[in-house]
Formats: structure tokens, sequence, C-alpha cells
């Protein structure tokens, strides 16, 4: 019997984010899992090692590699639009469980219990890591729209800026101050020595 799970979650290079906003710089949803697993791996290493939080940083890995899969078969809705209201939000998440399940039953049965995990997060410290990376994440696009001279972003950056402010999480306010102003400089700009 052939699996098609490996197959469909490959499509997530064709699934486009932002598609209501003119990008100069198009993003795809699998860069963007790329960017939050690694964002969400450097979170959980600074919970476990900062702030003594029991946490698997290569579990958080998987859960950003993963967190976007249910795309493949659900599109990228507009943020404005699946949480527009709290039935809209509730409905939105039930399609994206009908899609999980429909990919999780593409694996082989042996194999199934293992991605469970990865496809059925439960609200819990690795989740909030995963939104905040996730939140991050955007917030990058937005800066890198903007250094392109795009000013369609800007809106959305400042939003995205203002509830990463309200994360409780020193961890992510860590990664905030430490990493995020490396992404507003250019490339002779990052190879010049730290002065550490």
């Amino acid at each position: 019997m052939k699996h098609h799970f490996f197959a469909y979650v490959s499509r997530l290079r064709y699934i486009r984010r932002w598609g209501l906003m003119r990008s100069v710089m198009p993003e795809n949803d699998a860069e963007h899992s790329l960017q939050v697993a690694m964002i969400a791996h450097a979170l959980a290493i600074i919970g476990r090692d900062t702030y003594g939080r029991e946490v698997n940083p290569e579990h958080v890995l998987a859960l950003g590699v993963y967190h976007d899969v249910s795309e493949v078969i659900t599109g990228d809705m507009p943020t404005p639009v699946k949480y527009q209201t709290d039935e809209l939000r509730r409905s939105y998440k039930d399609v994206e469980r009908m899609a999980n399940e429909r990919l999780l039953s593409m694996l082989p049965d042996g194999m199934r219990p293992a991605y469970i995990p990865y496809l059925s997060v439960p609200e819990d410290y690795d989740r909030q890591l995963i939104k905040a990376a996730d939140s991050i994440s955007a917030y990058l696009k937005c800066l890198e729209e903007k250094r392109a001279g795009n000013r369609e972003f800007d809106a959305a950056g400042e939003s995205i800026r203002k509830g990463l402010s309200q994360i409780e999480l020193p961890e992510v306010q860590d990664f905030i101050r430490e990493f995020i102003p490396s992404f507003e400089l250019s490339l002779d700009e990052l190879n010049q020595p730290t002065g550490r």
C-alpha cells in the first residue's frame, strides 16, 4: 500500500502566505515553518537553560516543523478572517483538526502514534512557544518587507509587535531583545565584529 503523507506535506512550498498583501518577497508555508521551528527551538533552549523550564527543545523543533501542515489541505486563510469572531475561530480550529486527521490517515498504522503529538498539539507550554515563534516569524516578515520599501506590512508589523510585547514569557522577550535587531541589518553590517 502506498502512503501519501510526505507527498502532501511537501506541498507546503506551494501554499503562499500573506495572500491579501502585496509582497516584495513572496513567502510560502515551507519557508515559514522552517523559520518557526528554528525560533521555537531557540525559545525552548532559552526557557530550559535560563529559566529552568522542563521542555524538550527537539520536540518543540518538530512541533514548529508541523505547526501549519494542515494548510496543505485547508490553504492559508488570512488571519483577519479566521479570527474575526469566536465562531469563525472555533470553526477554523475544527477544519484544522479534520485536515490533520486526514493527514494522519495517510501514514502507515505503525507510524501514526508517533505523529499524533505533532498534528494535535495541546494548549500547553510547548504550544505557547510555537505561537510565540509563529508571531515572531510574522513580525520578521513585516520587517523584511519594510526594509525593501514596502509599506503594505506597516500596520501588520505594528500590531504584531504590540502583541509580542504582551507575551509574558521571559524567554520570548529575551529572544526579541537579543536577536530581532540583527534582522534590520544589511549583510555588511552583520559581518562587522559584534564587540563581545
